[in-house]
């Protein structure tokens, strides 16, 4: 059901390259999705609409959700349902809180000042899937640290579903008038990444994008880059686990199984340096996927070049390999778990211990869900506050301030042959450098 990689012995010097990975060729996709995004460029809500009926079978007189149906999406919530969303929103917003950054005023020299302002971005497109399954969760994580950072516009889009007439599904709708989002859309894929970037008659354009989802969704990302911000190329979701022999097999392979749930192409790794550990963890695979809905699914995900067992001599040497696999999500199932996460680098999010799991930090964890993968977690974080803030330094110099640093202005201008960049300097003083 799941390949096992052996790296015991030694360890290969590009590691990346032997560990498994999902193939998302967003490159091939861009093709696609280029005629779209352009399309929507120059005939906007129309060409949206056509391509929803395309895409999706459903046929629209408007892509904005009326507020009657948030109102009934929510009324007809279940109560669990809607308990489980509160609590989710409460905890959310107390870790997203306490990221807002505050503004820093540093003295350089006497009469000389550089302050950094934090200041959130104007309007903001959040997209939610709504394919193989549905993710109110993700309205959670995409709208409370836009909230939590001040952004004064917030825009949800969301794929129409066939079942709802036309409609997101009720669940996401419940999910924003819970949150306040009073600008919700029926689109999905490439076309409305489009309109949020672009704008149309009916969905003012935004400053930045966030969210995962398809494939489609991703390339559209890429090609839309610049004309406006991305948070990033969200690929298929991915779980790693370094685990060593005081490891439970049961928690192991139904963690791995929670995020093979996700999607065909979804990574679950188990790392570790207890070969029974291995064996045994293979053998609850072959019995909790058997008794799971999405079987099928799993057993594809599981089985896939992206997921494995990688065997290894120590734990010295897992951390190298999680290391360099840098998850989305990477939970340390060892002793001394804490010790061992505090020698993490790189990992989207990082959960200690065995009852820290990864579907915890899905719904409930307080921390965000949206994160990244690719292996991008080596470079970039997974969405918070700070993804909706920028950082503006605010320069003020007196006179007497600027008097004493001209005449290295005019030394590094010249050293660069840039001599009106020291003219500027020299003008404030008749010409000539201050002494």
């Amino acid at each position: 059901m799941i390949s096992r990689i052996d790296l015991r012995g030694s360890l290969p010097g590009d590691l990346r390259s032997v560990l498994p990975r999902a193939e998302l060729d967003v490159e091939a996709a861009l093709e696609r999705v280029r005629p779209i995004c352009e399309d929507v460029r120059h005939r906007g809500a129309a060409a949206v609409r056509e391509y929803t009926k395309k895409f999706d079978g459903v046929e629209l007189e408007s892509l904005r959700v009326p507020a009657a149906a948030l109102e009934r999406a929510l009324a007809g919530l279940d109560p669990a349902v809607r308990d489980a969303l509160e609590e989710s929103i409460r905890r959310a917003r107390l870790v997203h809180r306490d990221q807002r950054r505050t503004d820093v005023t540093t003295q350089v020299v006497p009469g000389g000042t550089v302050t950094e302002r934090w200041i959130p971005v104007e309007r903001v497109g959040l997209y939610v899937p709504g394919g193989r399954a549905v993710y109110p969760s993700s309205v959670v994580m995409n709208v409370v640290p836009a909230q939590e950072a001040g952004v004064g516009s917030l825009a949800v889009t969301s794929p129409p579903q066939q079942e709802f007439g036309g409609l997101p599904h009720p669940a996401i709708l419940a999910a924003c008038a819970l949150l306040g989002v009073e600008e919700v859309y029926a689109a999905g894929g490439a076309q409305s990444i489009a309109m949020l970037a672009y704008g149309t008659d009916e969905c003012r354009p935004v400053n930045l994008v966030t969210g995962p989802g398809n494939i489609w969704v991703a390339a559209a990302k890429r090609h839309l880059r610049g004309v406006v911000g991305i948070d990033s190329e969200a690929g298929p979701t991915e779980i790693a686990i370094l685990a060593d022999a005081s490891a439970d097999p049961v928690h192991v392979a139904a963690d791995l199984i929670s995020q093979a749930e996700h999607d065909t192409l979804a990574a679950a790794v188990l790392v570790t340096d207890s070969e029974e550990l291995a064996e045994r963890v293979e053998r609850e695979l072959a019995e909790q996927v058997a008794r799971t809905k999405h079987t099928e699914r799993i057993t594809q995900a599981l089985a896939g070049r992206q997921s494995g067992i990688v065997l290894v001599d120590d734990i010295e040497a897992g951390l190298a390999v999680v290391n360099a696999y840098a998850a989305e999500h990477l939970e340390i199932q060892t002793a001394n778990a804490r010790q061992v996460a505090e020698r993490v680098r790189n990992a989207g999010a990082i959960f200690i211990g065995p009852h820290s799991p990864v579907s915890l930090g899905d719904y409930l964890a307080g921390s965000n869900h949206v994160l990244p993968t690719g292996g991008c977690a080596c470079h970039s974080s997974g969405l918070s506050v700070q993804s909706f803030l920028r950082g503006v330094h605010v320069v003020e110099y007196d006179r007497a301030a600027l008097a004493e640093a001209t005449a290295r202005v005019v030394a590094l201008a010249e050293a660069e042959d840039l001599p009106a960049h020291g003219a500027a300097m020299k003008a404030r003083f008749n010409w000539e450098i201050p002494t």
